[in-house]
Order: C-alpha cells, then structure tokens, then sequence
C-alpha cells in the first residue's frame, strides 16, 4: 500500500507566501506524474499544477507565474512553493500520484491540507 501525505498549510494574509509538501511512502518501485490539485468551498476539485518525473512542470494558468512544483525523486517527495497568494486560492490542496508497486500501477491522493488566504 500506498500513502500520500500532505503538509504546509494554514492562514495567510493576501500577498504572502505558503509551501506545501507531499511525502509518498509504502510499496513503492516508481513514480511518475506527480500533480497538486486544490477544491474551493462548494466547487469542483481542480487540478493545479503537475511535474513529470523528468522534473518537467506544468501549470493552471490561474497559477503560473506564482506557484512553483518540484520534486525529489530520491525522497519520493513533491513540493508546491505558493507566492502572490490571493483570496481565490483559499482552498483544499490535494496531492496526487501514479505510482508503481511491483508490476502495478495505481493512482494514489492524500487526504489534503487547507490554505487559507484573509486578512
């Protein structure tokens, strides 16, 4: 089995800056796409940013130009720097992965953590 574990987030003042983390441990051989997504209050969940396991990023373009994605392939480790934050970024965030077990691959979520942008 599988878990993804979510971290980093909490109350912030618009204009600040939050940095989330995503920790993957269990039966893990591989991993390849790793992406972010985030679900405001009475919204769909959203996918924000994604990174390849190459290191390529990609991004929401309600996001791009204030969040950077990276990751650690050594520590099976994600992170989502959040700059420029803006009330409309309030949301859950939700890691996501596929990750490889033995011969199978499965897609994998945590169990997300709030930001919260207010004055």
């Amino acid at each position: 089995q599988v878990q993804l574990v979510e971290s980093g987030g909490g109350l912030v003042q618009p204009g600040g800056s939050l940095r989330l983390s995503c920790a993957a441990s269990g039966s893990i051989f591989s991993i390849n796409s790793m992406d972010w997504y985030r679900q405001a209050p009475g919204k769909g969940r959203e996918w924000v940013a994604g990174i390849t396991s190459f290191g390529i990023p990609t991004y929401a373009v309600s996001v791009k130009g204030r969040f950077t994605i990276s990751r650690d392939n050594a520590k099976n480790t994600m992170s989502l720097q959040m700059n420029s934050l803006k009330p409309e970024d309030t949301a859950v965030y939700y890691c996501n992965a596929d990750v490889r077990s033995g011969q199978k691959w499965n897609n994998y979520w945590g169990q997300g953590t709030q930001v919260t942008v207010s004055s």
